[in-house]
C-alpha cells in the first residue's frame, strides 16, 4: 500500500485585527482629480508638456474632461509655442482659433523651428539627412531667421 502524502490548506482562519481573507483585491488610490478642487487639478496638469498632457487625457474619462475643457492648460502651453513662433500663434488667435487648436497647429513647427534655430541641423548637407526626422513645412520668414542664425554662427 502506497502512502498518500496529505495535503494541507495554506489558507489560514484569522480573527480579530488580521488581514481579512475574505478579499484579496487591493484597494486603488483615489484619483486626486476626484478629491482635489477642479482648479488643483488644473494646475497639476499644468506642469506637464504638450505631448504628457494629450496622453493624461487619454487615461480616464475625467482627465480628459478637464484637460479638454480647460482653456488655461492650452492658453499657457500655448504660450510657449507663441515665444518660438509668434507670427503663426498671432495669426491663429487673430482668425478666432481657440488656444488649444492654435497649439495643435503650431507645436510642431515650434519644435522644428527651434531645433534650427539652436543649430541643431547645422551640419546637414542634404535632404537625406533629415529623413525620418520630424519636420514640418516653415514660411520665407521663418527660413529667412534660420538662415541668419546661421551666419552667426
Amino acid at each position: 500500500m502506497q502512502h498518500e502524502p496529505t495535503r494541507t490548506s495554506s489558507v489560514v482562519l484569522l480573527r480579530g485585527r488580521g488581514p481579512s481573507l475574505t478579499s484579496t483585491r487591493k484597494t486603488e488610490p483615489p484619483n486626486f482629480a476626484e478629491t482635489l478642487p477642479t482648479e488643483m487639478s488644473v494646475r497639476i496638469f499644468g506642469e506637464l508638456d504638450p505631448e504628457s498632457l494629450v496622453s493624461a487625457s487619454c487615461a480616464c474619462k475625467l482627465w480628459h474632461d478637464l484637460i479638454e475643457e480647460s482653456e488655461q492648460l492650452w492658453r499657457s502651453q500655448c504660450l510657449l509655442v507663441r515665444a518660438v513662433c509668434q507670427r503663426e500663434v498671432d495669426s491663429d488667435r487673430r482668425h478666432g482659433l481657440s488656444w488649444k487648436v492654435t497649439l495643435v497647429r503650431n507645436y510642431t513647427r515650434s519644435c522644428v523651428k527651434r531645433d534650427w534655430l539652436r543649430g541643431r541641423y547645422s551640419h546637414v548637407r542634404s535632404a537625406e539627412e533629415l529623413s525620418g526626422r520630424r519636420m514640418t513645412p516653415l514660411d520665407a520668414e521663418t527660413w529667412g531667421e534660420i538662415l541668419e542664425a546661421e551666419l552667426d554662427r
